[in-house]
């Protein structure tokens, strides 16, 4: 093997190519004895001394001019020890998802080389604004697994880009990725040594086993913990180049006007400094429009400020309030907790909720950042679960039941589980329906998880992180069963985007500011323009005044009564009085099991007051 060695680039962390050089850069104290190992198809090792004088600060960099990469691997030897290098940008070892022969001592993973090109055609980031965002979360795996005709595609990105035409039609706009940067899906069960010579130092997953004894590891599908952060998830792709493969599916995103959102787990450990690097490095050379932000001690504020990521989209638990002095052009900082869920949970299963609560949280905004709404995520029960099961159900988690959320504030409507019983069913289809209307009529951006748009459910698992099967994944037969639920669901996200006045990204300020004649937002009871003055009511009437917002052609958005009655008995509220020549039509009715959306509103009986079912949520236009 001829080369010759050079001084590196210490600009660029991990390893780049210029003309015949690739360099070698990464993190390595001067007092260290470093060296790169490489490795060719027969399997010899070449060791290349970094020499000590190539150092600047805690950088160790060195070219290797003339080196015939394309059939080579390489790890580092730092002091007689093999590391993998943490800024790799192909993973070689983990090809195959869960993969026992990896468990052996003899199993080595390694960091390959990946120059290759990638033609994005002209690809723009949409920068899709936040009042129409409309985001759906998803495992790349479990989401692709039980998806009939995938074929060699399930578990794949490929498979996700199969689904674009469906997730499009459906009214996603911002697609959130759980991680896809590679980690160790095998988890070492308690007790067993690990082998960490020959497995990657960040991901510290390898173990030994007696070869007599079979395999025993569990699966961690999720990916929240530290990993290879600069590479794809081999696994996740259908070809032998992950990295194309997923700039495909974010290149076919950007065609149809969706943005990719990545999940992003850093803990304590992590050099903040190296984080927001890391974002930096998948923007330039992925185009992800965004990132959700996940872990301990993370530099939020410095990612937030950083030019680079200046207009990709930040999701967070918070920001600090030094962000909030000025209104920046384009906003890009989302706060995304569970606020709203517990609000809208506690109600819906008649769990000591709070109305108050509840209309703060669907009217949550701000001028500077923006909030994101669901109801359920993953972690926790999926949305049709949530009125299934009051008790979590994780035994075949192996941890005794041990693990998952306690607090739920779930409920089963009667029976634990499964039942047969036709007005349990229709009741649970109700709440289904109410949970739906709360994510899509808040301010606020509406997140739905994978599959709860059908009614997918996990068998009352709450904590599905290493369900790598038919609990864990998603049932895309659900989908044709629970048909009128699906079909709602796409309804009222139809709903929300013909009525700008729902999806305000300024604040609603209660008042006729701009002396329009009606407030932008008001509260109603059983007499107009009076809220109840029960401290917990549990219904109220919400008006939105159209005129604060504009469609697109430039006409004024209509009126917009919402009544919510989350009662175990039907209420009355009274309804504002309409300007001349104008009434109030019924658009959707969450107890109208046959037609619960009407595709021509229907005119109300009583010109001032609506009944509310029992436990229902009815939306008017007043035109």
């Amino acid at each position: 093997m001829e080369y010759t060695i050079i001084e590196g680039n210490y600009a660029k962390i991990g390893v780049s190519k210029m003309a015949d050089t690739v360099y070698f850069t990464f993190e390595g104290e001067k007092e260290k004895k470093c060296a790169i190992l490489l490795y060719t198809p027969n399997e010899e090792q070449v060791k290349i001394p970094v020499p000590d004088e190539y150092c600047i600060g805690a950088l160790r960099s060195v070219g290797i001019r003339g080196l015939k990469w394309k059939k080579l691997n390489y790890n580092y030897e730092f002091d007689g020890k093999l590391v993998f290098d943490r800024h790799a940008r192909k993973v070689i070892g983990r090809e195959k998802w869960a993969d026992p022969e990896r468990l052996q001592a003899h199993h080595q993973v390694r960091a390959g080389f990946d120059f290759a090109e990638f033609d994005w055609c002209g690809d723009r980031f949409p920068e899709i604004p936040r009042e129409q965002m409309v985001m759906y979360k998803l495992n790349v795996r479990s989401f692709t697994m039980d998806g009939g005709a995938l074929g060699r595609k399930k578990g794949t990105f490929a498979g996700v880009m199969d689904k674009i035409p469906y997730l499009k039609e459906l009214g996603v706009t911002s697609l959130e990725l759980m991680p896809v940067y590679e980690f160790e899906e095998l988890m070492a069960p308690k007790g067993v040594q690990r082998d960490v010579e020959s497995w990657s130092e960040n991901a510290k997953e390898g173990y030994l086993l007696e070869e007599d004894k079979a395999p025993a590891y569990k699966i961690n599908c999720w990916g929240y913990l530290p990993g290879d952060y600069y590479a794809p998830k081999a696994s996740y792709a259908s070809t032998d180049e992950p990295s194309v493969e997923l700039k495909k599916l974010i290149r076919e995103l950007h065609k149809n006007q969706m943005e990719c959102i990545l999940e992003m787990y850093f803990d304590e450990k992590m050099n903040q400094n190296i984080a927001v690097e890391i974002l930096r490095y998948w923007v330039m050379e992925y185009h992800v429009d965004g990132f959700h932000l996940l872990g301990a001690a993370l530099s939020v504020d410095a990612m937030a400020q950083d030019l680079i990521l200046r207009r990709t989209k930040l999701f967070a638990e918070g920001f600090s309030q030094r962000l909030f002095k000025e209104t920046p052009s384009y906003p890009h900082l989302f706060v995304y907790n569970d606020d709203f869920l517990y609000a809208s949970r506690k109600l819906l299963s008649c769990n000591n909720g709070n109305m108050p609560e509840l209309l703060n949280q669907l009217k949550r905004q701000n001028e500077v950042f923006g909030f994101v709404n669901f109801v359920a995520g993953n972690n926790g029960f999926t949305l049709a679960d949530l009125f299934s099961y009051n008790e979590k159900h994780n035994a075949e988690n192996g941890e005794d039941n041990q693990d998952g959320l306690v607090w739920n504030f779930s409920c089963n409507c009667g029976v634990e589980g499964t039942t047969r019983k036709r007005t349990i069913l229709e009741y649970r289809k109700k709440q289904m329906r109410n949970a739906a209307v709360l994510v899509l009529i808040g301010q606020g951006v509406p997140l739905l998880m994978a599959g709860d748009e059908f009614g997918n459910s996990q068998q009352g698992n709450n904590n599905c992180y290493c369900q790598d099967n038919p609990t864990g994944w998603v049932n895309w037969s659900v989908r044709k069963r629970n048909a009128p639920y699906a079909k709602f669901v796409q309804q009222m996200l139809a709903f929300r985007r013909q009525h700008p006045i729902l999806r305000s990204s300024l604040p609603m300020k209660m008042y006729d500011y701009a002396s329009k004649g009606y407030p932008d937002l008001s509260y109603h009871g059983e007499n107009a323009w009076i809220s109840s003055g029960s401290l917990c009511p549990h219904a109220a009437g919400i008006l939105y005044y159209g005129a604060y917002a504009k469609r697109p052609d430039g006409t004024e958005d209509d009126f917009l009564y919402i009544g919510l009655n989350f009662h175990i008995q039907p209420q009355s509220l009274a309804l504002p009085k309409l300007p001349h020549r104008m009434r109030w039509y019924v658009a959707a009715d969450t107890a109208d099991k046959a037609t619960p959306f009407y595709e021509t509103p229907k005119p109300v009986e009583k010109k001032h007051q609506i009944e509310l079912p029992a436990q229902a949520i009815v939306i008017l236009v007043g035109k």
